[in-house]
């Protein structure tokens, strides 16, 4: 088995955890890393792997992705994300909850947690009974906080509405074609302010009956989930799990556009090349999808709004441009450009 220190998205990360607590089930990965800007910030994933080695990349990618994300966003955290290995029924229990919760204490604040894929706001509640360095809580209304799909499906839509005003020059959604993949919490938010906005949607999750419901709801279409990448569309907004994007789907795509929700969406850096050279506008998914960490480091840090929030999300716009300018000025592949202006603003490089 490899060491730690060669895999491929081994990033000088300060420090990654693993946590073993038989009594309770839980195995765990907190990867950290960097606390340059702060005390590592990033969601909690609770997903079944089936090799193990598929958790610690997992965890390397996110934690790398969220250093950056935070960065870009401008925000005083700097990156991090925990990784739980849901036994195969997928269950979690108080007592595996609470362990995590435990193992989150043991890092002194160095590490802050809040949803992601599998964890739910009232999961964020039983962890916080064992530590305080958690964030995405219930919050009263108008405040900052809460359940971050939401806020993350905001400044998608935004990040969409910028990526169709550049690379087709339209500043109406009216008629634009977008083909979503995942109806989740965020790719679900997305599709319903882009239906609201007159925008024609095609829609697709790997629960079938969740994708055709929704078409139903808003007039959109359905097709299955292997068949969504490569629909001809305007925009293509990946929303579910990462690395969707790989030579064979980026040979595929019949999108001028390609701004979505999910993390690590690039299967290999030669992919930011791929879709570079096919001249496909790429929003780097660690800056458009932004409003959901902003939202509950606004929660965690305190003395924020609901409209601090928005004032912040509202800036992923202004961010994506910044990087597609970037890129134009230089050539270069727009995810190797952000991730340029990343590594500057932690002072890696």
């Amino acid at each position: 088995m490899a060491s730690l220190w060669d895999y491929p998205d081994f990033d000088a990360h300060e420090g990654v955890h693993f946590f073993d607590d038989p009594a309770s089930g839980l195995r765990a990965i907190i990867a950290i890393h960097s606390t340059a800007r702060g005390p590592a910030a990033g969601g909690t994933r609770f997903w079944h792997y089936a090799d193990s080695a598929d958790a610690v990349t997992d965890a390397l990618r996110l934690s790398r992705g969220m250093s950056y994300k935070n960065a870009m966003a401008g925000l005083p955290m700097g990156g991090g994300k925990g990784v739980v290995l849901a036994p195969a029924d997928r269950i979690k229990t108080p007592a595996l909850l609470a362990a995590f919760g435990k193992a989150i204490e043991t890092l002194g604040g160095r590490y802050v947690t809040a949803e992601d894929v599998g964890m739910t706001d009232a999961d964020m509640v039983a962890i916080r009974a064992e530590t305080r360095h958690v964030s995405g809580l219930p919050v009263a209304a108008g405040a900052a906080g809460g359940d971050p799909g939401p806020t993350t499906a905001q400044g998608v839509f935004l990040g969409v509405k910028a990526a169709v005003a550049r690379a087709l020059g339209k500043t109406d959604l009216a008629g634009i074609h977008v083909a979503i993949q995942g109806v989740g919490s965020v790719g679900g938010g997305l599709a319903r302010l882009l239906a609201a906005q007159g925008a024609r949607l095609t829609l697709a999750d790997v629960h079938p009956d969740r994708a055709t419901a929704l078409a139903a709801e808003l007039g959109a279409s359905a097709v299955a989930a292997d068949a969504i990448l490569a629909i001809e569309a305007d925009v293509l907004s990946p929303c579910a799990l990462g690395a969707v994007l790989n030579r064979d789907s980026i040979h595929a795509l019949a999108v001028p556009i390609v701004a979505g929700g999910a993390n690590n969406q690039l299967a290999t850096p030669a992919d930011a090349a791929r879709l570079h050279a096919r001249g496909i506008l790429y929003a780097p998914d660690y800056v458009i999808n932004a409003g959901g960490i902003i939202n509950v480091a606004l929660e965690y840090l305190g003395g924020s709004d609901r409209a601090a929030v928005d004032q912040r999300v509202a800036g992923i716009r202004a961010r994506l441009n910044q990087v597609w300018d970037e890129s134009d000025a230089t050539g270069d592949p727009t995810a190797i450009v952000a991730d340029r202006i990343a590594q500057r603003l932690i002072g890696r490089r």
